[in-house]
Formats: C-alpha cells, sequence, structure tokens
C-alpha cells in the first residue's frame, strides 16, 4: 500500500460525526444558553458555587456538554489560574481529560442503566475521599429521572451535606420525574431550545468551516424540524451532506425528510379554508406520491395554523421567526379574513386528526377524511356568529324575502348570499331555519350536483305537532383516575387476558381519566390498543383517546412490583435487627415483607408456619 492511500484510509478511519466534532469546550462557544452562563459568571466571581447543579431540557439541547464545560470550569487550573473560573482562554491541566471523559475525579454515570440503590451506595461511599489531583470530584448523572426511588433516597443525605471536595451535576429531560426533595437541594438551569435564526446562523458556520454548498432553504428546513435541538441539526445536516453529495438544495432535503414543500401546504391550506375539497384532496394526493408522510403533512398544517393565529392576535408575524417571505405574506393575508374561532376550530381538527392518523391502519386514508371534515367545517359560522345572523334576519337587516338572496350551501343548509364573504374571504354563511311564514318564505335554488330540500309548505293548514323522542336515562361513565384503577377494573369484569397485557406490556407515559398514552413493550400483541379502547368503551360508557407512543415509557407494571419486591426484600435484610435474626438462625430466610403504621420498624418477617415449626 502505498503512503497516499495509507492517509486517506486514516483521514476516513478519524472521521467524527459534526455533532461530536462541533461540541463546544467552553461557555463562550455555547450558544442561546446566555442566562445560565451570565449566572455562572457571577456565581464563580462571588465564589457562590452551589454544591448541586440540576440541567434540563429536550433532548440535543446541550445538557451533557454543559456538564463537562462546568466540570471544566471548576477543576480549571493552570500556571497563572489557582480557582474555578470560567473564562477559560486555553486549555488547563485537567482540561483534555475531562473533555475526554477520562479524568480519575470526574465520574460520569448514565442513570438509565444504573438505577439501583447500589449504584449510589459507591458514590456515597466514594465521596468521604478527596479527589486524587483535581481540585473537586464532579460527579455528573445523566438522565438522572431514571434512578428508583431508593436511590434518590440514599442519595439525599450526601447531597444537601456534601464534602467540601464534592460538586454533583445532573442532567435530565423530564424534570417533572425528579423528586422535590431532590431539585430543592440544586441549583436548577432550564436550557431552553435555539430559536430558528441563531440555528440557522450557527448551521452555516459549519457548513463554512466544511466547505459545503447550502441553500438558505434547506438550513430553514433543518432548523424547523430539529424544534431547537443542536444535536439534532446537526445530524441532520451530516445526512444531507452525504445524501447531497456536498451540495444541500433545498428540494433535496424535502425529499430526504419527507416534508412537503411550504408553498404547497400554503395552497392545500387555501383549498381547506375556502371549501374546496377536491382540489384539496388532489393536493394532498400529490403530496403523499412524492413522499410526504400523513402526520407530517397535518403537522405542518399546524404549524401553518398557529402562524397565522399568532399574525392575527400580534398584529403581523414576530420578525423573530425565520420564514421565507411567502409565509410572511400568506399568513398575513388569512389573519385578515379568517376569525379566531375558525382557526382554534381548524387547529381543535387538526390536533385530533394526528391522533387519529396515528392509529388508524390505513394513514392516507384517514388523512383524507380529516381534509373532508376541515373543507366542509372550515366555511361554516360558529354558533355565535349563526345566532347573530339570525338575529339580524329577524330585525329585517338581512332581506330573506327575495329568493335570490337565498341558496343551498353543500352542507344542505340555506345561505344567505348578501353575507358571502362575511364570515371570511370567499365563504359563505349557513344558517338552520325554522318556522317561516308566507311573508318571509324561502325559494330554494338548486345548485349543481346539489339536491335543494322540498319547498317549504305556506298552507293554512296547521303544522304536525313534533313528537320529541323519549330520551333514554344514560348510565354514568365511569371515572378512572388512574392507571391501576383500569387494572383493577380489568379484574373485576374478569378479563384475565386483558389484566396480563396490560400489566406485562404497557409502559405508561400519561394517565388521565378519558385518555391514555403508553408504548408498548416487546413481544405485545399487535391487537392490544384496539382491544384496549373497545373494552374501555364497554367498561366506562365513555369513549377513550388510546394514544400510543414510539417514546419509551416506564417499565410495565409487573416489572415495577418485582422490582420493588427485590428492594423491601435486600433493605429488611440490612436492617440491623432482622440481620441479627437471620444470622442466629443459619438457613432462615425472609419469604415476605410488609409494613405497618405503628410498628417500630418497617421491615416484617412473614415466615409459612410450617417454617416456623421447624426452627
Amino acid at each position: 500500500m502505498d503512503e497516499t492511500s495509507a492517509s486517506t484510509i486514516k483521514e476516513e478511519q478519524a472521521y467524527r460525526v459534526l455533532a461530536r466534532k462541533y461540541r463546544p469546550h467552553s461557555f463562550d462557544h455555547l450558544i442561546g444558553q446566555e442566562a445560565m452562563v451570565q449566572t455562572l459568571t457571577n456565581a464563580f466571581k462571588l465564589n457562590r458555587i452551589a454544591q448541586a447543579y440540576m440541567l434540563t431540557g429536550v433532548r440535543g439541547v446541550g445538557k451533557t456538554t454543559t456538564a463537562r464545560i462546568l466540570a471544566r470550569s471548576l477543576n480549571y487550573e493552570t500556571d497563572s489560574v489557582k480557582k474555578p473560573s470560567i473564562d477559560m482562554p486555553e486549555f488547563g491541566f485537567h482540561c483534555q481529560a475531562i473533555i475526554n471523559s477520562s479524568h480519575i475525579d470526574v465520574h460520569e454515570m448514565d442513570a438509565a442503566s444504573h438505577t439501583s440503590i447500589d449504584d449510589i451506595r459507591e458514590i456515597v461511599e466514594a465521596v468521604k475521599y478527596k479527589p486524587a489531583s483535581a481540585r473537586y470530584k464532579v460527579y455528573i448523572i445523566d438522565e438522572v429521572h431514571m434512578l428508583s426511588k431508593s436511590a434518590f433516597n440514599g442519595l439525599l443525605k450526601t447531597l444537601e451535606e456534601p464534602p467540601e471536595h464534592v460538586k454533583f451535576i445532573f442532567a435530565t429531560t423530564e424534570i417533572r420525574k425528579v423528586p422535590i426533595t431532590v431539585l430543592s437541594r440544586c441549583q436548577r438551569f432550564d436550557l431552553r431550545r435555539i430559536e430558528a435564526k441563531e440555528m440557522i446562523s450557527f448551521l452555516e458556520g459549519i457548513a463554512q468551516k466544511e466547505d459545503v454548498q447550502v441553500e438558505k432553504e434547506a438550513l430553514s428546513l433543518v432548523a424547523r424540524v430539529s424544534e431547537g435541538s443542536v444535536r439534532d441539526a446537526l445530524s441532520l445536516l451530516d445526512q444531507a451532506i452525504a445524501h447531497g453529495n456536498g451540495v444541500v438544495t433545498g428540494e433535496e432535503m424535502r425529499a430526504m425528510l419527507g416534508l412537503a414543500d411550504r408553498a404547497r401546504i400554503i395552497d392545500l391550506f387555501d383549498h381547506l379554508m375556502s371549501g374546496r375539497i377536491k382540489e384539496a384532496l388532489t393536493e394532498v394526493k400529490a403530496q403523499i406520491d412524492i413522499g410526504a408522510e400523513p402526520q407530517i403533512i397535518l403537522s405542518d398544517l399546524m404549524e401553518f395554523t398557529h402562524l397565522v393565529t399568532t399574525a392575527k392576535l400580534t398584529n403581523g408575524v414576530p420578525s423573530a421567526m425565520a420564514l421565507a417571505e411567502l409565509e410572511k405574506q400568506k399568513a398575513e393575508e388569512f389573519s385578515t379574513n379568517l376569525s379566531v374561532r375558525v382557526l382554534n376550530r381548524t387547529w381543535q381538527i387538526l390536533l385530533k386528526g394526528i391522533e387519529e392518523v396515528t392509529l388508524a391502519q390505513k394513514a392516507a386514508m384517514a388523512l383524507d377524511m380529516i381534509m373532508v371534515k376541515l373543507a366542509y367545517v372550515a366555511d361554516l359560522p360558529t354558533p355565535d356568529e349563526a345566532l347573530k345572523l339570525i338575529q339580524q334576519m329577524k330585525e329585517g337587516s338581512i332581506p330573506v324575502s327575495n329568493p335570490q338572496n337565498v341558496s343551498l350551501h353543500s352542507s344542505g343548509l340555506p345561505v344567505a348570499r348578501s353575507h358571502l364573504g362575511a364570515h371570511r374571504g370567499g365563504g359563505v354563511q349557513a344558517i338552520e331555519m325554522g318556522e317561516t311564514t308566507p311573508e318571509t318564505q324561502l325559494d330554494v335554488q338548486q345548485e349543481s350536483g346539489i339536491r335543494p330540500r322540498p319547498t317549504l309548505s305556506t298552507s293554512n293548514s296547521k303544522p304536525r305537532p313534533i313528537e320529541k323522542p323519549i330520551e333514554a336515562k344514560k348510565k354514568p361513565a365511569l371515572i378512572l383516575n388512574r392507571f391501576e384503577d383500569l387494572i383493577a377494573l380489568a379484574d373485576e369484569k374478569r378479563d384475565l387476558p386483558m389484566r396480563s397485557q396490560l400489566e406485562n406490556f404497557v409502559q405508561l407515559i400519561s394517565f388521565e381519566n378519558g385518555r391514555i398514552e403508553f408504548s408498548l413493550a416487546e413481544k405485545a400483541p399487535h391487537n392490544l390498543v384496539n382491544d384496549l379502547k373497545n373494552r374501555l368503551k364497554e367498561w366506562t360508557g365513555a369513549s377513550w383517546a388510546v394514544a400510543l407512543s414510539r417514546e419509551g415509557g416506564a417499565e410495565p407494571l409487573r416489572f415495577q412490583r418485582e422490582e420493588e419486591e427485590r428492594q423491601r426484600t435486600k433493605d429488611a435484610e440490612e436492617d440491623p435487627i432482622v440481620s441479627a435474626v437471620l444470622k442466629q438462625f443459619p438457613g432462615s430466610r425472609i419469604v415476605n415483607v410488609t409494613f405497618h403504621e405503628n410498628d417500630s420498624h418497617d421491615n416484617v418477617i412473614n415466615e409459612p408456619e410450617d417454617e416456623k415449626e421447624d426452627t
């Protein structure tokens, strides 16, 4: 092998992804977290350094990177600097090892794989000893919310009164799962998402350093899809560079991400708001044919609906948003013609539609039906607007005696032509008419393809009284406030297969009456979601929203109970009195652990009767 080939292979092996290659090593290079940097700078200057820090934020926002930079600042030391410092113009004695996660006094632990009390006991024992070479022993615990309850409890005392040479830095994406007793002992920093403009500027700098050509539209798409996560943005840019062979265009980026053209989303929104269902369905099919996902189309429509609503309520599109000129212009136009109630109704339908598309076996069909719903509902008045128009008709401000003023809407409701566009630009008002008199008789004109209702009678004969249907007394819906209540209900209904599936395969994310969200463990039955939805309807008398997520939730209930049982047994074995009993009677063991409020000891040994007699 010649020297050139060997050099090329070495460069290929040394390649690092952009997210690692451009990871910040100091606070000067950390973007979007100015408030946190200012607080830490002042604290270090005043020597008011906390014993523990809690970093929280969405994925990829820089929590672990910030923790390493903070550990470097705490142990920063050069020939001229002998105290903690945020200002680190050059690498100190310990900096490189800390950045590489190889320093003997800076310990990183992933709580997702080290959740037990045993892992915390090791830390509690190790903090007694002073650092080997650095100023502080620093413990970085990532995804700290994954620690078990007993692990958190084991950490509390040390966390409240740690030795002077020890600092803790925690990172989590689920701050609500961290006990308040732990939060109260930490100085908390919420790392915010990076704004679109700042993200685009950052990515432009990376593209220049990598010597690749990237269109501004492509960077805007990356910033929008990454949702403020720097790591996600760099990963997408890395993929786009490889996809485009060094040249990244907006069109290629949309194809790679499965996104629809932004202009086409605006056209689709226009069709829906104008009630043009045929054009809307044609546009949806065209977008799916070029690779757009149904969920992405709905998500883009929601995003544009939010943009129009924001423009309406703030009198224009905020300048902080990184948007194309077309989006700004169209958003302002729609904000002038659409009412807040219509936009809010559109948002609710889209929000529910994403859930329907996710659960549907054929997402494209579900998307079509949602488009139909939007197109037919968009040009109907809200209840208060309908009442207002009815009142105007009673007062005579809207003439109804002239048949030229009335036509039939596609929904089957009479429409006042004189008020076309009053509801929004190009729309129609639809009003359900009640009793009429000869003076206010309406002649319904048939429109193309629509069958009119029969002409309203003006005969002097008395109208036939309307019989009111006898309303059956509905049984009140059963309320379930906890997932455990659902387990108990399945047990009460003697549906043992469903109870077993709930305990073994459901990884719960959230639960409230009427809605449950979870992910599924491996080997879960493929029809569990539909079966559960049917059971809930049957058992509670109400329709439940059963949402299936790809994000991991809590461990299935059976595994949680087994872990708690193991932990109780282990804690009982460590109790001095219990330990003495076990030593006194060799061969004895703990069979069960129960808790009694009036007992002086929480851990109670329950032996079977036959074993007691033998002893």
